[in-house]
């Protein structure tokens, strides 16, 4: 049965509240709209520094709650955990943990986020598919068959606009592969981290996150999942593929393709 859709009034009523820094009374029962559920999944925009500032009080909020069984990140591999570290673990020997890769998830970001669950107690997981297996994921094409042929399809369109329409035809299906294995690699790290009466929280993009393409395809049925999109920009509205949508302040127009290009050589 599709999980209910919190209404966006009290999503928004979060995101003012959560970036404002309150613990007030309505902060606290917009979170609390989310539960109960096996795990919350916030799927950020990577390059929006409020989205960062949610995870963190997220984090906080459902930490004070004694309500936070583990924090799963996709900024760090599947395998790499703080389980054995003390709760005034230092923020060098957490990220010796997680083999934290600062040049791609700069640790000025996310850090707060898995301090705040280090600190109270909390183990951090990582839960996304390590590079060295890209290359084999890329050619099993068993991964095709998770996903109903019209989500593949979906997913292998994403590849494509994610990547502004400069990959060759050939590699969209080997790289939508990669996708799916990294949602897989996810869902199960969610999944494995499930305790009754508490609740996993999965810090991963927006696109992770989406009830149709991302993470919730590969939970079993039954496990209760709500899904939010942190969106930079725009206007909070209902979504199919979302739980809620949380709106933070629109960023400055940046060609995500020109970049893109640049980096692939013209």
């Amino acid at each position: 049965m599709p999980a209910p859709r919190i209404f966006v009034t009290l999503a928004t009523v979060l995101v003012a509240f959560l970036l404002a820094g309150c613990a007030s009374d309505r902060a606290h029962n917009a979170l609390a709209a989310l539960l109960p559920a096996d795990a919350i999944l916030l799927g950020e925009q990577h390059d929006a520094p409020e989205h960062q500032q949610i995870h963190a009080r997220v984090v906080r909020e459902l930490s004070a709650r004694g309500q936070l069984s583990a924090l799963v990140v996709e900024m760090a591999d599947a395998g790499q955990t703080t389980a054995a570290l003390p709760h005034r673990a230092e923020e060098a020997a957490v990220r010796q943990a997680l083999q934290w890769n600062d040049k791609a998830w700069p640790w000025a970001a996310y850090g707060p986020a898995v301090m705040a669950a280090v600190h109270a107690g909390v183990p951090v997981l990582g839960g996304n598919l390590p590079r060295a297996r890209f290359g084999a994921v890329m050619q099993d094409q068993a991964l095709d068959a998770t996903l109903p042929a019209p989500a593949l399809d979906a997913q292998r369109e994403a590849i494509r606009v994610g990547h502004c329409d400069l990959l060759p035809a050939t590699q969209l299906a080997p790289m939508a592969r990669i996708q799916i294995a990294r949602d897989l690699s996810m869902a199960r790290t969610v999944q494995a981290a499930a305790r009754p009466g508490q609740v996993v929280l999965l810090l991963a993009g927006s696109g992770h996150v989406d009830r149709q393409l991302g993470v919730p395809q590969h939970l079993p049925p039954g496990f209760t999942v709500r899904a939010v999109r942190l969106q930079a920009g725009g206007r909070d509205a209902a979504s199919p593929v979302f739980d809620a949508v949380w709106t933070t302040p629109a960023l400055p127009a940046t060609d995500h393709c020109a970049a893109l290009r640049q980096r692939l050589g013209g």
